[in-house]
C-alpha cells in the first residue's frame, strides 16, 4: 500500500528535528553571541577613544586660552597710541637730519616762490595761502645728503662754485676757505672753462651752480665742456643739465648759508681735510650789505611744514 505523502508543514517541521538534532541551532547561537560581543567591545573602544579626544582638545583649547591671556596683558603692557608712535617716528627722522629741523625752518630753506617748474613740482609739499610752494623739509635734509656725498668724489682744484646773489657772497668765501674749492661770486668770467685762449683759462670736473638762471654762463661752460653740475634748485629753477640737484630757497642770505655750511662741513669730514668751520650761527647772520637785497618773499614761519 503506497505511503501517503507528507504535507508541506510536516516536512518542515521534519527539517527543523534535523537540525536541532545535528546542533546546527546552537552553533549559529553562539556566532550571533560572539558577534554581539565583538560589536560591543568595538563600540566601547570608540567611545573611550572618542572620550580621549575630547580631553585632548579640552587640553589644547585650555592652552591656547592661557597664551592669549599672557599676550594680551604683555600688549597692554606695551601698549603705544597711534600719534605716540607718529610722534616717535618724526622724533627719527629728525635725529637723523643733518641739522635739527628747527633750524631748517628758521632759515626758511623751505620756502619757494610762487613759480614751480614742472621738474621741481614733485619736491613740492604744499602752497601756502599767499601762493608761495613750501618744499617737503624731509626731501631737502635727503637732498643735502646726497649733493655732499657727491660733491665729496671730487679734489678741491676740481671744483668752482658759481654764486653771483649777493645774498649768497659771505657764505660762499667762507665755504671756499673751508674746503679750498675756488669761488666766482661777483661775476663768473664767460670762457674761463671752455676758451684756452683766455690766460685765467683751467679746466675743472664739477662745476656748483646756485641759481641756473643768474648763474648761466657758468653753467653752459660747464655743459659744453660735458662736465659734471652740482645744482641748487629753488622752485622756479630748471634742472636739466645737472647731474644731482639740492633742493631749497636759494635766494635767502640764511637759506645759502644753511646750503654752503652743511656742504663745507660734510666735504671735510669726507674728505679729511682739518679746518675751523663756523657755527651755523655765523652763517645764517646777514650783513648789514646784505640786508639791501632783501628776497621778495615773505619768511614768515608757518605752523605747519613739510615733514
Amino acid at each position: 500500500m503506497p505511503k501517503k505523502k507528507k504535507s508541506e508543514a510536516e516536512t518542515k517541521e521534519d527539517i527543523i528535528e534535523d537540525i536541532e538534532e545535528s546542533g546546527v541551532s546552537e552553533k549559529i547561537a553562539r556566532a550571533e553571541e560572539k558577534i554581539d560581543e565583538e560589536i560591543e567591545k568595538e563600540f566601547d573602544e570608540k567611545a573611550a577613544e572618542a572620550e580621549s579626544h575630547s580631553e585632548d582638545l579640552e587640553e589644547k583649547k585650555k592652552k591656547l586660552l592661557e597664551k592669549v591671556k599672557k599676550l594680551k596683558e604683555k600688549i597692554s603692557e606695551g601698549e603705544v597710541s597711534t600719534e605716540d608712535l607718529k610722534e616717535k617716528v618724526k622724533v627719527k627722522k629728525r635725529t637723523d637730519m643733518l641739522i635739527p629741523l628747527e633750524d631748517y625752518v628758521k632759515s626758511g630753506i623751505y620756502l619757494g616762490t610762487r613759480v614751480v617748474t614742472p621738474t621741481m613740482k614733485q619736491f613740492v609739499y604744499r602752497r601756502r595761502a599767499d601762493g608761495l610752494a613750501i618744499f617737503n623739509t624731509d626731501i631737502i635734509d635727503e637732498k643735502l645728503k646726497e649733493g655732499i656725498e657727491y660733491l665729496s668724489q671730487f679734489n678741491p682744484e676740481d671744483v668752482i662754485l658759481a654764486c653771483k646773489r649777493q645774498s649768497g657772497w659771505k657764505a660762499a668765501k667762507m665755504f671756499s676757505e673751508a674746503t679750498g674749492i675756488r669761488v666766482f661770486t661777483k661775476k663768473y668770467p664767460a670762457g674761463i672753462l671752455t676758451n684756452t685762449k683766455l690766460p685765467d683759462f683751467f679746466e675743472s670736473e664739477l662745476s656748483i651752480v646756485t641759481d641756473s638762471w643768474l648763474d648761466k654762463n657758468a653753467l653752459n661752460d660747464t655743459l659744453n665742456v660735458h662736465k659734471k653740475v652740482l645744482m641748487i634748485c629753488d622752485t622756479n629753477n630748471f634742472s636739466q643739465g645737472a647731474d644731482k640737484i639740492i633742493i631749497g630757497n636759494n635766494k635767502s642770505a640764511k637759506s645759502l648759508g644753511v646750503i654752503f655750511y652743511l656742504l663745507a662741513r660734510g666735504y671735510c669730514k669726507a674728505r679729511g681735510i682739518e679746518t675751523d668751520i663756523p657755527d651755523l650761527d655765523w652763517w645764517t647772520v646777514e650783513d648789514e650789505s646784505e640786508k639791501e637785497e632783501k628776497p621778495k618773499r615773505t619768511e614768515r614761519v608757518d605752523a605747519e611744514f613739510g615733514v
